[in-house]
């Protein structure tokens, strides 16, 4: 009878211990590590005029989540010409950038509610722990390659249109895109 109480005893425990091993939720992996699994929104287009006239549509992943704004442009080898990163602040804080795990250089566009371009820091250092602050509020900011405001002729000032500044009207079709669309064919075969 004492082995048989023992026994049980045994395996009531043993049970436990399995079931509390089980019942444990895994540890959150941290966001900014290179293994952590974070996928981004878009891309969007975003679409910028400049002052002098000229319109530029860059290609962005977004950023909405916090998860997403932590890890940002972390481990990427490249930025690919016309393409980015667009990081969205709701409601609209003095945000501020590093390069932490960066690895290659960025230009950072900050931009405030309204879409306006109100500061640019052209070839942040990859890898740089600096605090790179917007100095004023905005709702987003926009990460492209280094060099890529410059030559585009970006400016404080410029206009920045996408849905989170509340801008995003389509711009203009040129004349000879509508010509071509209509001699595509677009039935099946």
């Amino acid at each position: 009878m004492r082995n048989l109480l023992l026994s049980s005893l045994l395996a009531l425990g043993l049970a436990g211990a399995v079931s509390a091993q089980t019942a444990a939720p895994e540890p959150a992996l941290d966001p900014t590590a290179q293994e952590a699994p974070i996928s981004f929104g878009g891309p969007d287009p975003v679409r910028i005029e400049t002052a002098s006239g000229d319109t530029h549509v860059i290609m962005a992943e977004l950023a909405t989540t916090l998860e997403q704004k932590q890890r940002g442009m972390m481990w990427r080898e490249a930025v690919a010409p016309g393409t980015g990163m667009l990081f969205q602040y709701a409601p609209p804080e003095s945000a501020a950038m590093w390069m932490r795990n960066t690895l290659v250089d960025l230009d950072i566009i900050f931009i405030a509610p309204d879409g306006e371009i109100v500061k640019i820091i052209a070839f942040a250092q990859a890898e740089s722990l600096r605090s790179l602050p917007a100095e004023a509020l905005v709702a987003g900011v926009l990460e492209l390659g280094a060099g890529q405001a410059i030559e585009l002729g970006l400016r404080p000032g410029d206009s920045v249109h996408h849905a989170i500044f509340g801008n995003d009207s389509e711009p203009d079709m040129p004349a000879d895109a509508g010509v071509a669309a209509e001699e595509s064919p677009t039935e099946a075969q």
